[in-house]
């Protein structure tokens, strides 16, 4: 080889790395089943615009962003499309069509490519007429829950100390099974592949004939043909990165998937294959039709015509001109997170008890903690997930031997364990059934019927119910009595307590008129038999339940010493308010409240008159989601015992709706919407741009609150656009895989990503409507606009269509961002 092949070569090595990169990071993370938060499943497109991210997908995958026209005629019948949504969507869109011409397209259904961006075994499929796509599907599927198993196997794998694609080639060389699908030189030639995966991978593209400008698409398709364990390797280089770090498992993943594509290829070259595999690649880089483009468009016309109809209530709402509060001191003051389904409940707080002032906040409360329960060997961490914690907080005991009932905690446990795994194992299952089967009649009596928990509840497990309450997180640094070995540094340093507070209450916007009691509310859920049931906990506190920050901070606030702090730096609390931690069960609509024994007795009026305000919200709320429960024709009492029993339901496939119907984020003065009812589908944040000095607050909001509320609402319209690909399908048939990492549908398969269809269809219609977010803010647009100019992903979120995105005036008024740094009137 000559200096100039050379050069040539390592330049051409140098392109393939890059397109292999950029096509590992289209593939959207996903989270394990322990913290299962939602994530923007088209993340790794936005950099497209939503019309470009969805021809994109067509091409690859054969499916767009867009519901089926089917849907959006029953819009159109029922009125939730309306003739001049669609004219107002035409404008919106630039279309030069008319209304009439849209809604004579609906009677016809939108063309989809034939075949999209397929893999050799799809090919293979549709010429020989068989399974090559569910097989390779399997194989792979096998391999990556062995190798990345958490803990679930009694025996793990061999290999695991090996990277993923070196531990597939030692599999691969012994595995006979793919002899019994008649291909009997799989072993001799998997010892004959590259070892190194990007090599495989351009030995891969060389040897399919994949042209070079359809590369980055096919590498892309490659890893959305398994795209549940990509997603998963995509995940692991997520958290290395987080770290400082690398992760290629996902680039051993993508050479994997190809070597399977090679060895078919090579395996079964029929004249009838590599034509129809030479046709797929032409086909995969001519440009859309103009008959897909002219469908793009109309279906893109019904989707802005929904958003507007969506739009035009909320924008009415905010109009009306809020009243103007007498400048008292309120009896209460409630943060709630701004979860939609808090939204609910802190409506039904205002209505029951007038003199409540409730705001909105993310859910962890602004204080970047890990939280290590009693006795736990690892921390949790509570903070978005586009963060890293800055402190770990241990519990502690109040008023006992701490050491006596982290012992005794740990015993039990264990003792739990080890019986558990007695059941399981294969020498004593049988035996087991037959000898005590009988005695687990009345358990499972009462589980069915929802009297108890089938498991224990993982919070206060190996506790004895007295020493609940005596537990709870501290900001002192625990000693190593309590805690495990490899946390021994633990709590807030004194001389970061105050700038924390200050930094917490100023983006709260409570920085004066504080009530006597001042209440922090996290949430969480209650539900049993549930893979994905940190899905219905707290996002912002990365799929945990929000009671520890609310605690943290209220501690932190409770402080005296801070509290002198902040009086210097202009917030005075008075001597009399006492902050409360609380956490909102989702799913009963209750209220818990958390180390009620150290509030003042000269507040002890003050606490009582909360509890039953926060009794009679419950109910309340509970009311009005009893509809949607289909409950609704029930007497409250048995509304009441009925969400309840849904909570310990081990056979419940909707415990409740959780974030269903989303569709707003909104950051205003809660008076701006207090008047409304949003039905529980608006995120609600606090923010008072006069109080916001160099619009810092402002920043924030917009990216990481809005960011996080922008990937709940698309991992939603992806699982129902395209829940085979973006969601999890039928729960009742999910199977956990690797422990914890995610969810089978069935026995074997892909892993999937995104929510079940439960969550989302009610077995009539869809609940949730699939609708991009409208984020409504009420600030001035050029700091708004100076925002998105200085960072890259709001800004493609925004400018590419992917939420849209309106300015509040201070009369009220809605301006909606039409392009860059210009706003029109809504």
């Amino acid at each position: 080889m000559n200096l100039n092949d050379a050069i040539f070569a390592k330049q051409s090595a140098a392109e393939l790395d890059h397109r292999i990169d950029a096509a590992c990071a289209r593939i959207a993370p996903l989270w394990p089943l322990k913290h299962f938060v939602a994530v923007n499943p088209f993340f790794g497109l936005v950099d497209h615009s939503f019309q470009d991210a969805s021809d994109t997908l067509a091409r690859i995958t054969g499916s767009s962003l867009y519901m089926p026209r089917a849907y959006f005629r029953e819009q159109l019948a029922n009125g939730r499309i309306t003739h001049e949504d669609i004219e107002q969507a035409i404008e919106r869109c630039g279309s030069r069509l008319d209304a009439a011409a849209v809604e004579r397209a609906l009677a016809t259904e939108a063309p989809q490519p034939k075949m999209g961006m397929a893999s050799v075994s799809e090919v293979l499929d549709r010429v020989e007429g068989g399974i090559w796509t569910s097989f390779v599907t399997e194989r792979i599927s096998l391999h990556c829950a062995a190798y990345f198993d958490l803990g679930q196997a009694m025996v793990g794998m061999p290999w695991r100390n090996l990277p993923l694609y070196a531990s597939w080639r030692k599999a691969a060389s012994i595995d006979h099974s793919p002899a019994m699908m008649g291909l009997d030189d799989f072993r001799a030639s998997v010892a004959k592949l590259p070892a190194e995966p990007r090599a495989a991978i351009a030995w891969a593209v060389s040897e399919l004939g994949v042209p070079d400008a359809a590369v980055e698409r096919y590498l892309h398709a490659a890893l959305l043909s398994i795209g549940g364990w990509a997603a998963w390797a995509r995940y692991l280089r997520w958290q290395a990165e987080l770290g400082g770090q690398r992760d290629d498992s996902i680039v051993d993943l993508l050479a994997i998937r190809l070597m399977w594509d090679v060895l078919l290829f090579k395996a079964k070259s029929s004249a009838a294959l590599v034509a129809r595999w030479r046709e797929m690649l032409a086909a995969s880089m001519r440009p859309p039709s103009a008959k897909r483009q002219a469908a793009a468009e109309i279906d893109r016309i019904l989707l802005n015509a929904m958003e507007i109809g969506f739009q035009r209530v909320v924008i009415a709402g905010l109009a009306i001109p809020a009243p103007s509060a007498p400048a008292v001191r309120p009896a209460v003051q409630a943060a709630f997170c701004i979860d939609v389904r808090s939204e609910v409940f802190r409506r039904s707080l205002e209505t029951v008890a007038p003199a409540v002032q409730t705001l909105g906040f993310a859910g962890f409360f602004g204080i970047f903690i890990e939280h290590v329960p009693l006795g736990a060997s690892a921390g949790r961490t509570h903070v978005p997930v586009i963060f890293n914690p800055g402190y770990r907080i241990h519990d502690r005991v109040k008023g006992g031997d701490a050491a006596t009932l982290l012992d005794q905690r740990r015993q039990r446990i264990g003792l739990s364990k080890a019986w558990k795994g007695f059941k399981l194992s294969a020498a004593s299952c049988f035996s087991f059934v037959e000898a005590a089967g009988l005695s687990y009649g009345p358990k499972l009596l009462s589980d069915s019927f929802g009297w108890t928990r089938p498991v224990p509840d993982p919070d206060s497990q190996g506790l004895a119910r007295q020493d609940i309450d005596r537990i709870g997180p501290t900001l002192e640094a625990v000693p190593q009595a309590q805690c495990c070995t490899q946390h021994a540094d633990s709590g807030i340093p004194q001389s970061d307590r105050l700038s924390h507070a200050e930094r917490i209450l100023r983006a709260m916007a409570m920085t004066g008129n504080f009530g006597r009691l001042v209440l922090l509310a996290g949430h969480g859920s209650t539900t049993v038999n549930n893979p994905h049931a940190t899905g219905l906990d707290c996002g912002a506190c990365a799929g945990q339940t929000g009671e520890a920050s609310a605690r943290v901070v209220a501690a932190l606030m409770n402080d005296p010493a801070v509290r002198r702090g902040l009086r210097e730096r202009g917030i005075t609390i008075p001597e009399d308010t006492w902050f409360l931690a609380g956490l909102h069960d989702t799913t009963m609509d209750e209220l818990r409240l958390y180390d009620t024994e150290d509030v003042p007795k000269a507040l002890s009026q003050d606490l009582a008159q909360l509890r039953q305000w926060l009794e009679q919200a419950g109910d309340l709320a509970r009311m009005e989601r009893a509809a949607m429960l289909g409950i609704g024709d029930l007497p409250d009492h048995r509304v009441a015992a009925d969400v309840r029993q849904r909570s310990r339901d081990w056979s419940q496939v909707r415990p409740e709706w959780a974030l269903a119907n989303n569709a707003a984020f909104i950051a205003a003065p809660r008076p701006r919407t207090a008047g409304m009812d949003l039905g529980g589908r608006a995120f609600l944040h606090e923010y008072v741009w006069h109080k916001d000095e160099g619009f810092r607050i402002l920043e924030l909001i917009m990216t990481a609150p809005m960011v996080v509320a922008n990937w709940i609402n698309m991992q939603y319209y992806g699982s129902v656009v395209d829940n085979p690909r973006f969601g999890s399908g039928n729960k009742v048939l999910h199977n956990i895989v690797g422990g914890a990492i995610g969810v089978l549908e069935g026995n074997g398969g892909d892993l999937r990503v995104g929510l079940p269809l439960q969550s989302l269809h009610d077995g009539k219609r869809w609940v949730h409507e699939p609708l991009r977010l409208s984020v409504f803010i009420e600030a001035p647009e050029a700091a708004m606009d100076d925002i998105i100019a200085r960072h890259d992903l709001v800004r493609q979120l925004v400018e590419n269509g992917w939420l849209h995105l309106f300015r509040i005036g201070d009369d009220g008024a809605a301006y909606r961002r039409v392009a860059a740094a210009n706003w029109q009137q809504a």
